[in-house]
């Protein structure tokens, strides 16, 4: 079986007028991301950011809940967050996994719209279960991420669809409904 990886993309990343941005690093999306990360069995869920006041930012809320207090009020936090990693690029979470694994990974991005090399959920699940190569799943924050990087990924994943035209879930819950279909018994 794969091992997974997942990977939360602040920059670059579109905002809702379909600009270049970089995103804030969020208190739930550590938090909540982490935790799925954890119950589901993610290897490790990388916070990517270039900004270092957001990186430590980052570091700090962790640290609260790794060490001292927060460590002892809830243990299942510190749990979960021993699986995060903060990065500053793309670059350094494809050598750190590559290091570790001795093999690049294949390189899943996520998004709300299709693309011409879609994979559904069934294909990827079965992958995982087949292969030993591993698997870094990519989310973006904001609109998602830019065109050019998810026509550069090995595949990009089918869009969560609801039963209305309305299409535009929080990344955390977005990652919660994926990891479940890819993971879920």
């Amino acid at each position: 079986m794969a091992d997974i990886y997942l990977a939360l993309i602040h920059a670059p990343v579109y905002n809702k007028n379909m600009e270049t941005v970089a995103t804030s690093i969020t208190n739930l999306d550590l938090h909540d991301i982490a935790r799925s990360s954890t119950t589901y069995g993610i290897k490790r869920y990388y916070v990517v950011h270039p900004a270092e006041a957001q990186r430590e930012l980052a570091k700090r809320i962790m640290g609260f809940w790794q060490d001292g207090y927060g460590a002892e009020y809830n243990p299942d936090r510190q749990e979960a967050f021993s699986r995060v990693k903060i990065a500053a690029d793309l670059a350094e979470v494809y050598a750190e996994i590559e290091a570790e694994q001795g093999v690049a990974p294949l390189r899943v991005a996520t998004d709300a719209r299709k693309y011409a090399n879609t994979v559904s959920y069934a294909q990827l699940r079965k992958d995982i279960e087949t292969s030993d190569t591993p698997i870094l799943l990519l989310f973006g924050t904001g609109w998602g991420l830019l065109k050019e990087d998810m026509e550069a990924m090995d595949q990009i994943l089918e869009p969560i669809y609801g039963p209305t035209e309305y299409n535009h879930l929080s990344v955390r819950s977005a990652v919660a409904i994926i990891l479940d279909r890819l993971r879920g018994h």
